[in-house]
């Protein structure tokens, strides 16, 4: 893990979060308002930022929305309550990558913040031929600028959303169980956390598909996992 930063109002959530990211190596700023919160995360410094939702002052939500607007990437995992299921919704809508209910295990939030790190390291790595936009029909996925077209016309998908169907797309025909779609997506692949996958495929089918109970481009392998049509004419 590299640069991180903390914006949690309590100071001993904070606290505890920044002291075990420190054990495993990451180097982590903690602020607890948030003004001070998105000033840093505007700064483009991090590599990761972890953030509560229920600040003082600028909201999670306001900051989410300000850093996704910026032309940089730098990913969001989002600290809510367990009661603000339309908050988490909200927040992957404009951009988090992932999300934690509190009360939380400072175990598991140590093993997102680290699967978040080593699949935003391992994409820095990828060479740039290899994220080309790619083509797909009426379908156009541009890595780069994080947009996604059908027919020409704008799809607006969550950061989770693109990433899911930019790995579908980079391997037409292939079927994958929702433990590699974790494991590839969200970069851990615990049991139990498969709904996730189903969630978001259900979500992903409602914006790209002309008919989502009747998918043509992210099919159902029963049994299985889901595979992406098949590559007859598609192109990179």
């Amino acid at each position: 893990m590299s640069n991180i930063l903390v914006v949690e109002d309590d100071e001993d959530i904070a606290f505890l979060v920044a002291m075990h990211l420190r054990d495993h190596g990451a180097e982590v700023d903690v602020c607890h308002h948030g003004q001070e919160g998105l000033d840093k995360a505007c700064s483009g410094n991090y590599d990761l930022i972890i953030l509560d939702l229920m600040l003082p002052g600028v909201d999670g939500l306001e900051i989410c929305r300000r850093v996704r607007a910026q032309e940089s990437y730098t990913p969001i995992l989002m600290l809510t309550a367990r009661s603000a299921e339309m908050d988490r919704v909200l927040g992957l809508e404009i951009g988090a990558d992932d999300y934690l209910t509190k009360p939380f295990s400072v175990r598991e939030l140590v093993a997102r913040a680290k699967a978040i790190c080593r699949r935003i390291s391992a994409l820095n790595q990828t060479s740039e031929s290899s994220l080309s936009p790619l083509k797909h029909r009426d379908l156009e996925i541009d890595y780069q600028g994080r947009t996604v077209r059908m027919k020409q016309r704008p799809l607006d998908l969550t950061a989770r959303e693109f990433d899911l169907l930019w790995h579908f797309a980079r391997h037409p025909g292939q079927v994958f169980t929702r433990c590699q779609l974790l494991d590839a997506v969200w970069g851990y692949s615990h049991e139990g956390y498969e709904h996730t996958v189903n969630s978001h495929i259900n979500r992903l089918r409602a914006k790209i598909e002309a008919d989502p109970s009747q998918p043509e481009w992210i099919l159902t392998v029963w049994g299985v996992g889901y595979k992406f049509a098949d590559s007859k004419g598609a192109s990179s």
